[in-house]
């Protein structure tokens, strides 16, 4: 099933052979009868390893490429083979084993595997083509010294040899010294059966299936023929045994069947070796029949006769290419043409054996064929069709965009370089946003994409700041002059938009490029900056959009800070009305107060707004032009609004002058306010108030609204007689 597959490794080392052999036949044919050839030819050992360590170093390529793609190929033959045999599972059950990915790590071992078995021969290619060449030189040398024949015919014959050798570059620790195509051949044909036959089992046990039979190949070899038609384990107790197992399609029905082993005990008593025509099938209890196995020494005889002559013929192609003679050449042709006869005799004698003319060719008639280079797309396609997931972690960006513009992968490879481009977009997108391991103090450059696919992988203190910036760009989007689509964008995709924009979105862009770096600045790592001592009034004001309520006081004491002015000190006329309106006036002098509404009423082009300035103005103005005094004007709701200032001061002055006795014990016991005897009845007032509080009354005095009004207005009050008649009362009753 998969034999073929290493016929292209195999004419590659015959192709490499070949040329390596053509060189040294023209670096010693050239200038054979001239004299000082021994000086010449020594002299020319560097160039002949340049121009063989080139053959070696594209066969290097050509053969890393060839390896993974023949054993991923086999590794899927194997698995489809699996597949076609479960005939006896349901269809969901064969849906569910088809689908199955292959094994790529399996598949990338057993090709890197392979790869570095077949190459460890390179090393020794170079020495050996050198050391040959300089063997030859030196034979050449002495013969015509010896009188034993021309240089030419010694040159010849040395080449002749040379070619039945081939190029023996590995030696097994047997001691024996194999040829370097068949040495490659074997290797890749037993690697590509090794993954077709372990993709094969895997399936078969992932379906539920451990048994297996073996098949009855012809021209079996001795090695194979006591198993075959046996029935063997995929993996369990080892020996021969009899062991019962439920009818594939009858349930609960047992049947006994004998198995004659494990598959592995059949392998290491020679079964599927190198080369070998046996495969293995599902075995399915009480439908699989069991073939009659039959010997057959006498084709394994003739096969092995046909393997010989397709050496001789390939031996005789290689006299034929390191021929220096036309001589040599035209005996190379007449032995190859006898063998080819003795071949035609062979399958007439034998028509069961078919001619495999591919293993009749060392190359191309001695010229190696042009061989299309695989192009940078078809490598790293390979490389991600039969790789791991760690082949393709260690391929650069370039590489995968070379594997994805090929034609070569199926959607399943595709979706696993799409799988590690998003990976690399993680990973880089993380570096950005928390580089050094630490969240970015300016996340306005992210994306909302961005920030949103990286909050998955924060902690908790990082994922709250990333909450806070999206909850400022929320914010951002409902403010005036902000544009909601240019919000979410990263700085990068900002910039790009404004290439080719036109003036009223460049100026948009602009804006928000602006409100960035002021973001930036003035919130640092999403607080607001600890000093604002340097920052502008506009600057402050601006950063009041987005800032929080701790954050809003701070700018606000800031604000205070810079407007502060030297507040006049507190009067004290002895008179707590007095003084609280003589306060107020100094307060208002001291705040600047604005200035006269015709100036600022004028500064605005609203007509209605002006008449309204020049109406307040004339209000403030008696007939003579003279402005009012500002304390006549106190109107009652003004001053009953002044009135809550004015106890409120006459509480913390009876607070501060009695020592906090503001209550009586009663009043203290029931919970009552001290503030509330400060207004109300009198009568009320004072049955809570403490001896304390009294004697401080009849000092300062105590007024109700009603008096407060009258006495603030200059308008009387039908309420202020009683309330003074009332307090009168209370302090005769002292």
């Amino acid at each position: 099933m998969v034999e073929d597959l290493a016929d292209r490794t195999r004419d590659l080392y015959a192709e490499a052979e070949a040329r390596l052999l053509g060189i040294i036949a023209r670096q010693l044919a050239a200038g054979l009868d001239a004299p000082g050839w021994v000086e010449r030819k020594l002299a020319a050992i560097q160039q002949l390893r340049r121009a063989s360590q080139a053959v070696v170093d594209e066969l290097g390529k050509a053969v890393e490429l060839e390896v993974f793609d023949a054993v991923a190929s086999a590794y899927n033959e194997g698995h489809r083979a699996a597949v076609a045999e479960l005939g006896a599972l349901s269809d969901d059950a064969r849906r569910l084993v088809d689908d199955v990915t292959p094994n790529a790590a399996a598949v990338d071992r057993l090709a890197q595997e392979t790869v570095d078995v077949v190459t460890s021969t390179h090393r020794s290619i170079l020495r050996a083509v050198v050391d040959r060449f300089r063997a030859i030189v030196a034979e050449v040398t002495a013969t015509p010294l010896l009188g034993t024949g021309t240089r030419r015919q010694a040159t010849q014959d040395a080449m002749r040899r040379f070619a039945d050798e081939g190029i023996r570059a590995f030696v097994d620790r047997a001691g024996r010294r194999w040829q370097l195509t068949s040495y490659a051949e074997m290797a890749v044909r037993t690697s590509v059966a090794r993954a077709a036959t372990e993709a094969h089992m895997r399936t078969l046990s992932d379906a539920g299936i451990d048994l297996v039979i073996v098949s009855d190949a012809p021209r079996e070899c001795p090695l194979c023929r006591p198993w075959e038609g046996r029935v063997l384990a995929i993996d369990g107790l080892t020996g021969e045994r009899t062991v019962e197992v439920e009818h594939a399609i009858d349930d609960g029905r047992m049947i006994p069947v004998r198995v004659a082993g494990t598959l592995d005990e059949a392998r290491l008593a020679g079964l599927q070796h190198p080369n070998c025509r046996h495969a293995v099938s599902a075995y399915t209890p009480g439908l699989t029949v069991p073939e009659q196995a039959t010997s057959d020494p006498a084709g394994y005889e003739a096969g092995q006769r046909q393997r010989a002559i397709e050496r001789h013929i390939r031996k005789y192609k290689r006299r034929e290419a390191a021929a220096v003679t036309p001589e040599a050449q035209r005996a190379a042709r007449l032995k190859l043409r006898q063998w080819q006869g003795a071949m035609r005799e062979r399958l007439a004698a034998h028509p069961d054996l078919r001619r495999l003319r591919h293993r009749e060719q060392p190359g191309a008639s001695n010229l190696p064929e042009q061989r299309t280079e695989a192009t940078p797309e078809q490598v790293e396609a390979a490389r991600v069709w039969s790789g791991d997931e760690q082949s393709i972690r260690e391929m650069s960006d370039d590489e995968l965009a070379a594997a994805e513009g090929s034609r070569l992968l199926d959607d399943r490879a595709r979706a696993r370089i799409e799988a590690e481009a998003d990976r690399r977009d993680l990973d880089d997108l993380l570096g950005r946003v928390r580089p050094g391991g630490t969240l970015a103090e300016d996340l306005t450059p992210f994306s909302d994409t961005e920030l949103a696919r990286a909050f998955g992988h924060l902690d908790d203190g990082d994922a709250l700041r990333v909450m806070a910036e999206m909850d400022r760009r929320d914010l951002a989007t409902r403010l005036p002059g902000v544009s909601p689509d240019l919000v979410g964008l990263s700085d990068h995709d900002l910039a790009a938009r404004a290439r080719g924009a036109d003036p009223d979105t460049l100026a948009l862009i602009a804006a928000e490029a602006g409100r960035r770096d002021l973001l930036a600045r003035l919130f640092p790592g999403g607080q607001l900056l600890g000093d604002l001592s340097d920052v502008g009034d506009d600057e402050l004001a601006w950063c009041m959009q987005y800032a929080t309520s701790e954050e809003l006081f701070r700018i606000a004491a800031e604000m205070d800070r810079r407007d502060a002015v030297d507040l006049p000190q507190p009067a004290d006329a002895g008179d707590a009305v007095e003084d609280l309106l003589a306060d107020r006036d100094a307060l208002a002098e001291a705040m600047a107060p604005a200035p006269d509404p015709e100036d600022w009423g004028r500064l605005t082009d609203d007509e209605s707004f002006a008449a309204e300035a020049a109406a307040l103005a004339a209000a403030h103005t008696d007939e003579d032009g003279d402005e009012h005094d500002e304390r006549h004007t106190i109107t009652r709701r003004e001053a009953r609004a002044l009135y809550d200032e004015y106890v409120y001061r006459q509480y913390l002055q009876a607070e501060d002058d009695c020592n906090g006795y503001l209550l009586n014990k009663k009043a203290k016991t029931a919970g009552i306010n001290p503030a509330t005897l400060f207004s109300g009845p009198a009568r009320i007032a004072y049955a809570r108030a403490s001896d304390e509080l009294k004697e401080w009354w009849a000092e300062h005095g105590r007024l109700t609204q009603a008096e407060f009004v009258e006495q603030v207005t200059g308008k009387s009050q039908r309420w202020a007689d009683g309330a003074r008649k009332n307090e009168s009362d209370q302090q005769g009753k002292r």
